[in-house]
């Protein structure tokens, strides 16, 4: 193709490529050196104007990539990307017009180096100093901040080593005294056999002798201290009808130090009828604990859901009353009635006895109800209320079914840390009192 006389050099888009190659074959011509391209060279004069010779020509600086060898440099080598390809717009220059320096952006894996700097490279470095300022403003944003170690672990792994106590060297208050507690809430599913198994399992890891009476026909009690409570075995029917010693049917708990249970099998459930004709039928149960030949720190006694003869027996055995109460209305509507029992017991059977400690199950955080409960629980009794609330948790639910309380099956949840932070302030509780230990 052959430009007609008088037409500039350089103003013809589409013969550039016809004198490139023209050129590159040997061949001369008026349209410059190979290279003269407005688009790459940042040097080409205006239009009209003559391009350089390639002997008098001087590069202009050059950018190093992540080789460290120049972009523009000859050679075989791959040229980068440019990140913002989608708008090629912004570095165009129509033909004929100058062309400003194309700032380079920074590589996410580039890290900013004193000594590839681009002082000593000839030319105008005004671009260069441009994309060296912006490499070295550029900070990755997968640098890593946080910590290796992960401290709710160790926390965990803490408070496990707590509650379990392996070494035996830290140990709970023990009292001058027997304290023989019944757990009592005439409403069902409070959690009056988990707070039973619970405290009297953290009380016995921690030196105290601990003697667990179950009397509820279910035998939730044996099972969640894995006891064997089926039809045949020596259980606390036996003492309440037939006068059999207590030492005879209490059975040391596996795996648990100085802790004993004595169970119930289905054979209870008849026991409130059988006890209606029985001498003195209210004090069965305080006679054959009182007749122990051993010392026990703690009774804990787990009593039905209901206000029949067997509560009446927990009652006047115990010295203390434990009322686990759920953070529900349901549970406080009844809780009038059962305080009305307990004071005809203190009246007419044991005058001993008295509500030492109430405590707040099934706490639920996330609902008003939950505060709402508990502000008027500790309102209307004051210290008695646990300063300890036990809270929803599933590993508190799940340690029964492997014949475990939740000390044992998962001491680093917060329901074994709640019900171990209970123990210890009923163990605190007890030596403000010193009474002479019984026999």
């Amino acid at each position: 193709m052959r430009r007609p006389e008088g037409f500039p050099s350089g103003a013809d888009p589409v013969s550039r490529e016809t004198d490139h190659s023209r050129l590159t074959a040997g061949q001369s011509g008026p349209a410059g050196p190979p290279d003269c391209d407005p688009v790459v060279r940042q040097d080409v004069p205006a239009v009209g104007g003559v391009c350089p010779s390639p002997e008098s020509y001087v590069p202009p600086p050059s950018i190093a990539d992540d080789a460290g060898r120049p972009i523009n440099a000859s050679g075989d080598h791959t040229a980068p990307v440019r990140r913002n390809s989608g708008v090629p717009s912004r570095f165009e220059t129509p033909v004929g017009g100058n062309v400003p320096a194309v700032p380079q952006q920074p590589h996410p894996g580039a890290v900013p180096d004193s000594a590839s700097d681009t002082r000593d490279t000839p030319g105008p470095a005004a671009g260069g100093v441009a994309v060296h300022q912006a490499a070295a403003a550029y900070v990755s944003r997968e640098t890593p901040t946080r910590e290796e170690d992960d401290p709710p672990l160790a926390m965990e792994a803490m408070r496990a080593v707590q509650i379990l106590n392996p070494s035996g060297e830290v140990t709970m208050p023990r009292p001058e005294r027997t304290r023989v507690m019944g757990v009592a809430n005439q409403k069902g599913g409070v959690g009056k056999t988990t707070t039973t198994v619970n405290l009297a399992v953290a009380l016995a890891l921690h030196g105290n002798r601990v003697l667990v009476v179950d009397l509820d026909p279910q035998g939730n009690a044996s099972t969640g201290l894995n006891v064997p409570h089926h039809t045949g075995v020596p259980d606390v029917y036996d003492c309440l009808i037939n006068s059999v010693p207590l030492e005879e049917v209490a059975q040391e708990v596996e795996g648990i130090p100085n802790l004993w249970c004595v169970p119930a099998t289905i054979d209870l459930a008849g026991a409130e009828i059988e006890l209606v004709s029985v001498v003195a039928r209210e004090s069965r149960l305080a006679r054959a604990i009182a007749a122990y030949p051993g010392h026990f720190d703690y009774v804990f006694i787990d009593c039905p859901p209901s206000l029949g003869l067997l509560t009446v027996n927990a009652l006047v055995a115990a010295q203390e009353v434990l009322i686990p109460i759920q953070c529900e209305y349901y549970a406080l509507e009844g809780l009038n009635q059962l305080i009305n029992n307990i004071n005809l017991v203190r009246k007419h059977l044991n005058p001993k006895l008295e509500v030492s400690t109430i405590l707040l199950t099934m706490y639920d955080r996330r609902t008003r109800l939950a505060d709402a409960v508990e502000q008027d629980v500790r309102n209307h009794f004051g210290d008695k209320v646990l300063q300890a609330v036990i809270p929803r948790n599933v590993r508190v639910s799940e340690a029964p079914s492997y014949g475990q309380s939740v000390m044992t099956y998962d001491p680093g949840s917060r329901g074994a840390t709640s019900y171990f932070e209970a123990a210890q302030e009923i163990a605190e509780r007890g030596v403000k009192e010193p009474v002479s230990r019984n026999a």
